[in-house]
């Protein structure tokens, strides 16, 4: 079967490849804002389903296998997407330094050959403390371009790994992709 990966993110890709798969990339384009009452698991895992619908569309009936994902960074019941500006970026890290937050990572597989679309999603939650940032240390980073695009404006991967006290979960999970999740799905 064809394994499409339903995202644009270099990062999820590159995750995959860790587990010896190069997918096919088509990026999904869907309204992600949150419901009314949703909680932030329900959000994560309902946006991963909905990333992997809008692509599986396309291959109804066809040997394909669709995967999806979501990661939300969240405060209490505070969703933290990406941020809008630097602004919005330096707002968000200020909430986040010197506390425990989670980060809730679902992922999503579409069987398309059924003659309904089969889905399936896991979802990983991952506590992770970020150490008190200063202004500068704030000011820095965002300088850096880093936190655009990422959910709660940070890469644990990059430089803000020198934010991050602990996490307790999935690494990947954090990163963007939680790949025992995945594996599981894909029954690696």
């Amino acid at each position: 079967m064809r394994l499409i990966l339903a995202s644009a993110s270099p990062r999820r890709l590159e995750l995959l490849g860790q587990l010896g798969i190069v997918p096919e990339v088509v990026a999904s384009d869907i309204d992600e804002h949150r419901l009314a009452g949703e909680t932030p698991v329900e959000y994560s895992r309902r946006i991963a389903q909905e990333k992997g619908l809008a692509v599986a569309q396309r291959f109804l009936g066809e040997s394909v296998l669709v995967l999806s994902a979501d990661t939300e960074v969240v405060l209490g019941d505070e969703v933290f997407g990406k941020p809008l500006d630097d602004g919005d970026a330096a707002r968000m890290l200020r909430r986040l330094s010197g506390i425990e937050h989670q980060v809730i990572s679902s992922v999503c597989l579409i069987d398309c050959s059924q003659v309904r679309l089969a889905t399936r999603v896991l979802t990983q939650t991952t506590r992770v403390r970020m150490r008190e940032l200063s202004d500068q240390d704030i000011a820095i980073y965002i300088s850096s371009g880093e936190s655009r695009g990422k959910a709660g404006a940070y890469a644990i991967q990059g430089r803000a790994a020198a934010f991050i006290e602990r996490i307790e979960g999935s690494h990947s999970s954090v990163m963007g992709l939680p790949l025992f999740e995945t594996a599981q799905l894909l029954a690696l």
